[in-house]
């Protein structure tokens, strides 16, 4: 079954999901902490600060919080360039404060790790870069260049050279160590928002289907009686008109159109797909219906039972969901997609759990990866689909991970691995187990059709 095409979210534009007034309220926080500090420092501790040139590098964060109030709006979201541009003004400034009160000997230096971290997390890895270098060369020059500090009496504050040396290695380590670790964590969780995102679309779509075939089945299901009716009708209204040729023709008009329109009703989807008393299936059937898409692709698709048990009068019958119907489906492509001529399908079921055995005789996950199956972007077995294993194929993972979750979603546990010698076919091998009460139907009775709800 083909994918619908998915518009992904581009990486570079996450920047513009910054709000202004989110890093303005920020700074206003930073703005307050700087004058406390001050404060702070000349009444209770009777440090000598140059207050002059302090309040005018606060001024000039008040100045651009202003102006960034009035001429913006409060939902104002900012490009890439002006995000950078705003980050490095708070490092410049708070660079500044640094240096009029003694630079490195000053423990607040460690705050200009906190614009470095915010561009990790909303700016693409080379703003990123550019902003940690320069946060790096303010912080060497500040250390280097700067008002020390004197107490009250006048005496110098300062830590010994080599604490100073070591206080520069540990920010510029923070700095190298928390954009790395943040930037990761960040593309990694926009990466799977994607990728949930793609899956959520995956399963609306397949509930659309069904419930259009519903649509359908109900349809033809409600229709058939009353078209039966009027063809009856109009067999008799036949027989009595024979004298009357018009009359006689306007029957047998009748009783063709309503035939017609029983025809039709059939030939739209396949009959029953979402009507109530055929919402559940043998367990088999569910499976068979997920690979129907993949059994005539050139491959030899064969299916298998453990025990003979697909003559098992007991066999269960599981509800027809979507998700299982899809995630299997999504299995079932990829190993026809990389088989070389034959994929296994191996249904089996005891009293407790629900299974299906998806095997090829492809060459397999690559070892180095099979432990990363079901992740979303995973280029799984690229080198496969360059020696024509699969020709025009760049693998993502994301029809895996597409099955995995909406599989895992319906209660089953998924094992990725290589075929052994025990097995029939040595390629990739996928065992899903569910639950039997997950999935298992009920044997009340279904009553008649309902409605079905849209949205």
């Amino acid at each position: 079954m083909s994918q619908p095409d998915i518009s992904y979210i581009d990486q570079s534009a996450r920047s513009n999901w910054m709000r202004l007034r989110t890093l303005v309220t920020v700074r206003w926080f930073a703005i307050s902490g700087q004058v406390l500090a001050l404060i702070i420092g000349q009444q209770l501790y009777g440090l000598q600060l140059a207050l002059w040139p302090c309040a005018t590098a606060i001024g000039l964060s008040v100045i651009t919080n202003l102006l960034a109030a009035i001429i913006f709006p409060d939902n104002r979201r900012l490009s890439e360039s002006e995000t950078v541009l705003t980050l490095l003004f708070d490092t410049l400034q708070l660079s500044l404060l640094l240096a009029f009160t003694g630079g490195l000997n000053n423990p607040f230096a460690l705050l200009i790790l906190a614009p470095v971290t915010i561009a990790a997390t909303v700016l693409p890895t080379r703003s990123t870069l550019l902003l940690g270098s320069c946060a790096v060369a303010m912080i060497t020059i500040v250390g280097l260049i700067h008002i020390p500090l004197r107490t009250a009496d006048s005496s110098l504050l300062e830590m010994p050279t080599v604490f100073v040396f070591g206080f520069w290695v540990a920010i510029v380590t923070g700095i190298i160590f928390i954009s790395i670790y943040t930037r990761r964590v960040t593309t990694e969780m926009t990466t799977m928002s994607e990728a949930l995102l793609a899956t959520q679309m995956a399963l609306a779509r397949e509930q659309k289907l069904t419930d259009l075939g519903g649509v359908v089945a109900a349809t033809a299901h409600e229709l058939g009686t009353p078209l039966a009716t009027i063809k009856l009708v109009s067999a008799e209204l036949m027989e009595e008109l024979k004298e009357s040729k018009d009359l006689h023709a306007d029957a047998r008009l009748i009783r063709e159109q309503a035939e017609r329109c029983g025809d039709i009703l059939r030939s739209m989807g396949r009959a029953g797909k979402d009507d109530l008393h055929l919402r559940v299936a043998p367990w088999s059937a569910l499976v068979r219906e997920a690979a129907e898409p993949h059994l005539d692709r050139g491959k030899k698709v064969t299916f298998t039972f453990d025990k003979n048990l697909e003559f098992d009068p007991k066999q269960p019958r599981t509800f027809r969901k979507p998700e299982v119907i899809h995630g299997l489906r999504n299995l079932i492509q990829n190993a026809v997609d990389f088989a070389r001529s034959q994929v296994l399908i191996n249904i089996s079921w005891n009293e407790a759990e629900l299974f299906v055995k998806i095997s090829d005789d492809g060459r397999g996950f690559a070892p180095q990866i099979i432990n990363r199956i079901g992740d979303p972007f995973v280029r799984q077995r690229k080198r496969a689909s360059k020696n024509g294993a699969r020709p025009g194929y760049d693998g993502m993972g994301l029809g895996l991970f597409i099955a995995k979750t909406l599989l895992e979603r319906s209660g089953a546990e998924l094992e990725f691995l290589n075929g052994s010698r025990d097995d029939t076919l040595r390629g990739a091998v996928v065992h899903s187990a569910w639950p039997r009460h997950q999935l298992e139907a009920s044997e009340l009775p279904v009553g008649e059709n309902q409605p079905i709800k849209i949205g």
